[in-house]
């Protein structure tokens, strides 16, 4: 099922965190937090939203991060449902997209919920003192690539924020997959 992601609250600072990678490796917020910014991207492997964009975004993570933007993924879906998206599955999307970035495992959800994240992919933009400037989409493309000449959102945004610290006023919500939460 669908879901849009629309509730923001700028401003706000980015949780704390501390996950495995599927490099092998252990991150913590300030592990991947970039010089002029960081984008926090809650995003799956199953998702065919994410299978849509997910090169492109590893494209626009590279050129964020080449000039000063820090990148991180984040997983949280429950792999007991969706086996697709277990922390295995996970090394092998990761490995096959050639990520830049860390991809970090959610397993206990509670990364997610500290930030709000309801679908993937989910992106947030926070500020050189990782503070809440943009939450939004990747692009206009959904399942569908984007027009030739729409606008790279995510990467203008984040330029702007890296430059003054202001994030466009118009923000387009992220669409995508609900995550998929355990039973309680």
């Amino acid at each position: 099922m669908a879901v849009t992601a629309n509730q923001v609250n700028f401003d706000t600072p980015a949780a704390e965190f501390r996950l495995p990678a599927t490099d092998g490796k252990i991150y913590a917020l300030n592990d991947v937090a970039g010089e002029k910014g960081t984008v926090v991207a809650f995003i799956c492997n199953h998702c065919p939203y994410v299978q849509a964009i997910i090169d492109p975004m590893v494209a626009d993570a590279r050129v964020l991060m080449s000039e000063g933007v820090g990148f991180v993924a984040i997983c949280s879906n429950d792999a007991a449902s969706h086996p697709e998206d277990s922390f295995e599955n996970m090394k092998n999307f990761a490995k096959s997209h050639n990520f830049p970035f860390p991809y970090l495992h959610d397993e206990t959800q509670a990364v997610a919920r500290a930030y709000g994240a309801v679908c993937t992919p989910d992106f947030f933009g926070y500020s050189a003192d990782l503070k809440l400037k943009y939450r939004g989409r990747l692009d206009e493309g959904r399942k569908t690539p984007p027009r030739a000449e729409a606008p790279r959102e995510l990467v203008e945004a984040m330029r702007a924020i890296a430059r003054a610290s202001v994030a466009p006023a118009d923000q387009n919500p992220s669409l995508g997959c609900s995550i998929k939460w355990k039973e309680a």
